[in-house]
């Protein structure tokens, strides 16, 4: 079970080139989170989705284990998986 019991709500969005903007709401407020996620990336963690849905999977990842205020504002997707070597298996991807 999650950590964190609130209702969340994810959003994201395409800014420009590979990075998207995530916004992460609850009853108490929201955070933005800037995200880079190479081709690569959706390849090597969930082959055969979107950025968009592999992005919101990785955000809902991460609150599972932490409060939306302490994910990182500006990450490169792969930065996931150093704090968390479980990731790319939680996502789908090949171990």
């Amino acid at each position: 079970m999650p950590w964190y019991s609130k209702p969340m709500r994810i959003d994201v969005a395409p800014e420009s080139g590979t990075t998207f903007r995530v916004v992460v709401t609850d009853e108490d407020g929201s955070s933005t989170h800037m995200v880079t996620v190479m081709p690569s990336d959706v390849d090597r963690y969930a082959p055969g989705t979107t950025p968009e849905e592999l992005l919101e999977a990785a955000i809902a990842f991460l609150l599972a284990r932490e409060p939306r205020s302490s994910i990182l504002p500006r990450f490169e997707l792969p930065v996931v998986e150093r704090y968390f070597p479980d990731f790319r298996a939680a996502m789908g991807g090949d171990a």
